[in-house]
């Protein structure tokens, strides 16, 4: 039998993103989330998951959206704010040290709004940048938390045995956009297969609702709305809620 996370990221995002992964956990088949310590909608967030004790709630490491927790910052930002993604999509150089505060002020806020996180993984994946994974790696020793596992230093900290990277196409509108290069049929029919049998699996995915927060601060709008219908009313989710070889699961399971 498979273990499977389904795991939406951005919470505390916005309001309109909360309440999509909200409805996806309710009415679909998401497990779990991972909490934006900075953001606007981190107050509410909370909130929502005081009423929700199942639902597994990580940390989102954020480097490149909003403002950090900690001030008197120097080599991640721009002025007051996080520097933008293609910062770090070449070569780039940042004081470790200060990555490091700042992402474990994020995870003490976490803390500190009483949720004990289930795992750490990273707005647009930026905990596998680089240097960033040394400091991943020592915030997952020090909390002895799980990982997403899409880094090449893995095997140092716990994670799951297969990552799914491409959920995301399900929700796109515009075959250009997708990732995969088989039909959906096929890709998802591969993918319930990969469920079955991998012994433990994360499918990364991004519930929302359009709000004006989502709208003004992301290009990646339209396909959140349409995977929190997928994970509720597709076949898809009617397999997997019902699969006797599919075990739903978050990370403190692990």
């Amino acid at each position: 039998m498979g273990k499977v996370i389904i795991n939406s990221d951005d919470f505390g995002y916005s309001r309109g993103v909360n309440y999509g992964i909200i409805d996806a956990y309710q009415k679909g088949v998401l497990t779990s989330t991972t909490l934006m310590a900075n953001m606007p909608g981190f107050e509410q967030a909370v909130e929502l998951k005081k009423q929700l004790p199942e639902l597994g709630v990580g940390v989102h490491l954020t480097l490149t959206c909003g403002k950090p927790i900690l001030k008197n910052l120097q080599t991640i930002v721009d002025g007051d704010s996080f520097k933008p993604l293609n910062f770090y999509e070449q070569p780039f150089m940042i004081d470790e040290e200060e990555l490091y505060q700042e992402w474990n002020a994020q995870i003490q806020k976490v803390f500190a709004a009483g949720i004990t996180p289930t795992h750490l993984d990273s707005h647009h994946h930026t905990h596998t940048f680089g240097g960033n994974q040394k400091v991943v790696v020592a915030l997952a020793q020090k909390y002895e938390l799980p990982v997403r596992g899409n880094f090449e230093r893995k095997d140092e900290v716990k994670h799951v045995d297969y990552f799914e990277r491409y959920f995301d196409d399900v929700g796109s509108e515009d075959f250009s956009e997708r990732q995969i290069e088989e039909s959906m049929e096929e890709y998802l029919e591969k993918l319930l297969d990969q469920l079955r049998t991998a012994r433990t699996t994360e499918i990364m995915c991004h519930t929302a609702y359009i709000d004006q927060e989502l709208l003004n601060g992301s290009s990646f709008v339209r396909s959140r709305v349409n995977q929190v219908e997928f994970l509720i009313h597709s076949d898809f989710a009617e397999t997997v809620r019902t699969d006797k070889e599919i075990e739903l699961i978050t990370y403190k399971d692990l």
